[in-house]
C-alpha cells in the first residue's frame, strides 16, 4: 500500500468537500473530513469495482448510510474515475446536478442507494448482503464462482441510534451474513451535542451480542484500516463484521474539529486556512494533484483487468449453465412474462374468501412464473398468506431459500427489501398487517423516491378485523399510503382483482406497489369476464357494472365495500353505474378520455363508500356528491356488527343516493 500517496489523497478529498460545501454554503463537512482516511483505503485499495461498468455484478457494493456526508462519496467517486467530473463536484447541491444534497439512486454513477434518513442505509446494506448470499448459493457452481463480492456500509452514531439499523443488525447477525462489513464512523458527536449526552453503550459488546465480529481501530491510521478491512473480507466465518473506526469529526478544520459544530457546514468559513493546513494550493479550488490523479488512473486500469478476468469466468459459466444464465439474465432485466395473467388460474365463479387468501393462491403462480421473486413476512406468514410453497426458507444454512423470515422487524423488512431491489438480481416483497405499515413508512417512502419495484402485502385492511379492535383497525392507513408520491396502492374488491393487482405490481418497474388485502370474506363480482376485471385493475378504475338505462348515478368503491355498491345498484335501478376504484394512482395516470368514459363529468350524482377516512374520495365525487366512510377510530366487536354500526352496508349506500338532490 502506498501510504504516503493515500494520505495525500485523503487530504485532497477533504479539500474537495471543503470547496464544494463552501461554494454552496450548505452541506455536511464533518463526515467527509473525519472519514477521509477510510475513503482512501476503501477506494484506493480494498473495494473491488469498475468505474466504467458501475453495475458489474460482482463488484463490491458500498452504501453510505450516513447520507448527509454525501460529499465523502462524490469526492471519492470522482477520484476513483467514475463519471463524476470535477464540474459535477463543483455543482454540489445545484439545480439538476448529479451531486444532490443526499445520495440518490440512479442519479449518480456509483451511488448504490438513496440514503439520508439515518439507519436506512444499514438496512439497505443488509438487503444487498442477503441478495449476494442468495446469488452465490443459487448461481455459483463448483467450476465457476461468479459471485463472491462484499457489501460495505459506512455509518455513524446517528445511524446506530435509529431503530431500523438495530433491527437490521439483529437480522444480519442471526442469518450469518458474513459478506457484510459495517464501518462505524465513531466520532462521539451527533448534530446537537456530544454523543455521550444520548448514548453510553459499549459498541463492541453490542455487536458481538448480535452475532457479529467487532474490532475497534484508529480511523485515521491507513495501515491499520487496511489490515482490518482485509481481515473482514477474508473471514468467511458466518458472522458479519463491524470495524469501529475512532475518528475526529471535521478533521482538518481545527476551529470545529471534534465538536458538534463540525457536523454541518459551520467549518466552511474557515476554508482558506484549512486548505493551507492540508497542504492544498491557495489559488486552485477543487484541487487534485497529478500524483493522486495518476494513482487512481493506474488503479482503475488494474480494476478493469480484474473485471475482464471475471467476465471470462462469467462467459464460461454461462456457456456451461444456460438455464441458470437465463434465470440470472431475466432477474437482472427484471423481466416479467407477458402472459403472467394467463398463468394465474381463474377463480371458480362461486369462490368466496378473503383477498389475503386469494393472494396466497396467486403468489404461488407468480413465484412459479418468476423464479427470481422472493417474499418475506414480519412473523405473520400464517396470517398474510404469502409463503411460497416449496420455495424453502432463507437462512445461514440455506441461503437459496425464497421465503425470508424477518421476525417482528417491520422497518428493517422495508429497508432490507429496498436493498434487495437496489441490487437488482431478485424481486422483493414483504408482508405484515396494514396497521403496521407506518412502522416501515420511512422505507416505503424511500422505495417510492428511488423508484424501486418492491411489493408490500398488507392484510387485515380495515375495521373488518373486528374483535381485535381499534388498535388493529387501520381506518387512516390506506389514505396515508395513497399520499406518498410514486407508490401505487391497490385495494382489490375480489379474488380476480387480487390476481390483477399482483400482475400489475410485477409489471411495474419504476416504483413500489402496496397490496391492501382483507381478512374478511368477500364474494366474486362475476358480471364481467376475468380478463376485464384484471385489466380494470391495470387501469386503476373501471366500470364494474354498467347502467342499463340513461345514466343518473355513479357509485364508487373498492375493497370489501365494492360488494355493497354492487348490491345497492341492483336496488336503485337501471340508471346506476358502479365504478371499481382499486388504485387511485393508476386511474389518475390514465388518459383524460379514459377517465371521462368511466366517470363522465355530466353525472354529478355520486356516492363513494370505503371503510376508511373519507378525505381522498372527494376528488372523484365532487362537491355535490357523498362519501360514506369512517372518520373515527373503530370498535372492538364482531366484524359484521362493526361494519353495520359504522355504515358500511348496501342499505347506507341506497339511503345516501336517495338523499342526494
Amino acid at each position: 500500500m502506498n501510504t504516503p500517496l493515500l494520505a495525500q489523497a485523503a487530504n485532497e478529498a477533504r479539500g474537495l468537500a471543503i470547496d464544494a460545501i463552501h461554494a454552496c454554503a450548505s452541506g455536511h463537512l464533518g463526515l467527509p473530513l473525519g472519514s477521509a482516511e477510510i475513503g482512501a483505503v476503501l477506494f484506493g485499495q480494498s473495494l473491488r469495482f469498475n468505474p466504467d461498468a458501475p453495475k458489474w455484478l460482482n463488484r463490491d457494493r458500498f452504501v453510505l448510510s450516513a447520507g448527509h456526508g454525501s460529499m465523502f462519496l462524490y469526492g471519492w467517486l470522482h477520484l476513483a474515475g467514475y463519471a463524476v467530473s470535477r464540474d459535477d463536484v463543483r455543482n454540489f447541491r445545484q439545480w439538476h446536478a448529479i451531486t444532490p444534497g443526499h445520495p440518490e439512486f440512479r442519479e449518480t454513477p456509483g451511488v448504490e442507494a438513496t440514503t439520508g434518513p439515518l439507519g436506512q442505509g444499514v438496512g439497505n446494506a443488509v438487503g444487498y448482503a442477503l441478495s449476494g448470499k442468495r446469488a452465490a448459493a443459487r448461481f455459483n457452481t463448483p467450476e465457476h464462482t461468479i459471485f463472491d463480492h462484499h457489501v460495505v456500509s459506512l455509518m455513524g452514531d446517528g445511524c446506530l441510534q435509529e431503530g431500523v439499523a438495530r433491527e437490521a443488525i439483529a437480522f444480519a447477525g442471526h442469518n450469518g451474513l458474513d459478506n457484510l462489513i459495517l464501518i462505524y464512523d465513531s466520532n462521539d458527536v451527533t448534530l446537537d451535542a456530544m454523543a455521550a449526552l444520548t448514548q453510553s453503550e459499549n459498541a463492541e459488546a453490542y455487536f458481538i451480542s448480535q452475532g457479529w465480529d467487532a474490532v475497534t481501530v484508529d480511523g485515521h491510521d491507513l495501515a491499520v484500516l487496511a489490515v482490518a478491512l482485509e481481515k473482514a473480507k477474508a473471514d468467511d466465518n458466518g458472522r458479519p463484521k463491524v470495524i469501529i473506526a475512532k475518528t475526529l469529526i471535521g478533521k482538518g478544520i481545527p476551529e470545529v474539529a471534534g465538536t458538534s459544530k463540525g457536523h454541518g457546514e459551520g467549518g466552511a468559513k474557515f476554508s482558506a486556512a484549512a486548505r493551507v493546513g492540508l497542504g492544498l494550493p491557495a489559488d486552485e479550488l477543487f484541487y487534485v494533484s497529478p500524483e493522486v490523479r495518476a494513482f487512481f488512473v493506474a488503479r482503475k486500469a488494474a480494476l478493469a483487468q480484474q473485471f475482464e478476468a471475471w467476465q471470462a469466468i462469467y462467459d464460461a459459466w454461462a456457456d456451461a449453465n444456460p438455464v441458470l444464465a437465463a434465470e440470472l439474465t431475466e432477474g437482472v432485466a427484471q423481466a416479467v412474462p407477458v402472459d403472467l395473467s394467463e398463468r394465474i388460474p381463474a377463480f371458480a365463479a362461486d369462490y368466496k374468501d378473503a383477498t389475503r387468501a386469494a393472494g396466497g393462491l396467486v403468489i404461488q403462480a407468480v413465484a412459479k412464473a418468476m423464479p427470481y421473486f422472493l417474499t418475506g413476512s414480519a412473523d405473520l406468514y400464517g396470517s398474510t398468506k404469502n409463503y411460497i410453497n416449496g420455495g424453502g426458507d432463507f437462512s445461514r444454512q440455506h441461503p437459496e431459500g425464497r421465503n425470508i423470515w424477518f421476525g417482528i422487524r417491520e422497518h428493517a423488512m422495508g429497508a432490507i427489501c429496498n436493498g434487495i431491489a437496489y441490487d437488482g438480481l431478485f424481486r422483493a416483497s414483504g408482508a405484515t398487517f396494514l396497521v403496521f405499515a407506518d412502522y416501515l413508512r420511512g422505507a416505503i417512502r424511500l422505495a417510492a423516491l428511488a423508484g424501486l419495484p418492491v411489493t408490500y402485502i398488507f392484510t387485515h385492511d380495515s375495521v373488518g378485523v373486528g374483535e381485535d379492535g381499534p388498535t388493529h383497525q387501520p381506518v387512516e392507513t390506506v389514505s396515508g399510503l395513497r399520499v406518498i408520491p410514486n407508490l401505487d396502492v391497490i385495494r382489490p374488491g375480489d379474488a380476480e382483482e387480487t390476481a390483477g393487482a399482483w400482475v400489475v405490481a410485477m409489471h411495474r418497474s419504476d416504483g413500489p406497489t402496496a397490496l391492501i388485502l382483507t381478512r374478511q370474506t368477500i364474494p366474486l363480482m362475476n358480471e364481467l369476464s376475468v380478463a376485464a376485471r384484471r385489466d380494470g385493475v391495470m387501469r386503476g378504475g373501471y366500470i364494474a357494472r354498467r347502467e342499463t338505462g340513461p345514466l343518473t348515478t355513479l357509485l364508487l368503491s373498492c375493497g370489501s365495500e365494492l360488494q355493497h355498491a354492487m348490491a345497492a345498484a341492483t336496488a336503485l335501478g337501471d340508471g346506476v353505474r358502479v365504478v371499481s376504484m382499486p388504485c387511485f394512482e393508476r386511474f389518475d395516470r390514465q388518459s383524460p378520455e379514459y377517465r371521462e368514459s368511466v366517470l363522465p363529468q355530466a353525472c354529478t350524482k355520486r356516492v363513494a363508500i370505503e371503510a376508511g377516512v373519507t378525505g381522498l374520495w372527494w376528488k372523484y365525487v365532487g362537491a355535490s356528491g357523498k362519501v360514506l366512510g369512517i372518520d373515527r377510530f373503530g370498535i372492538s366487536a364482531p366484524a359484521n356488527r362493526v361494519m353495520q354500526e359504522l355504515g358500511m352496508t348496501a342499505e347506507h349506500v341506497i339511503a345516501a343516493v336517495r338523499a342526494l338532490p
